[in-house]
């Protein structure tokens, strides 16, 4: 119980800290690197995956060399055949 208030309380401290950060660069004529650092390390980490599982875990995860076993199943080619760019043409 005291560990979900504390992740709660470091949560909420901190997305308040990047809220007066972003508002400061908005609104105040004087806001600097400071508020810059806080409002762009807050929005990176929002980018960061934290919701993620090892493979073997996931639901609905797909087994290794599935989609490889597909795409040979169906026949598909990795490879096109190489075009000359000089063949067939009667430019000259």
């Amino acid at each position: 119980m005291a560990g979900r208030i504390v992740r709660w309380g470091a949560a909420l401290g901190c997305g308040a800290v990047w809220w007066w950060a972003v508002l400061r660069l908005a609104v105040a004529p004087d806001a600097g690197v400071l508020e810059g650092a806080v409002a762009a390390g807050g929005w990176g980490l929002s980018l960061l995956p934290v919701h993620c599982v090892p493979k073997a875990r996931a639901a609905g995860a797909l087994a290794e060399g599935r989609w490889g076993q597909a795409w040979r199943a169906a026949g598909v080619t990795t490879a096109s055949p190489h075009r000359r760019s000089d063949a067939g043409s009667d430019l000259s």
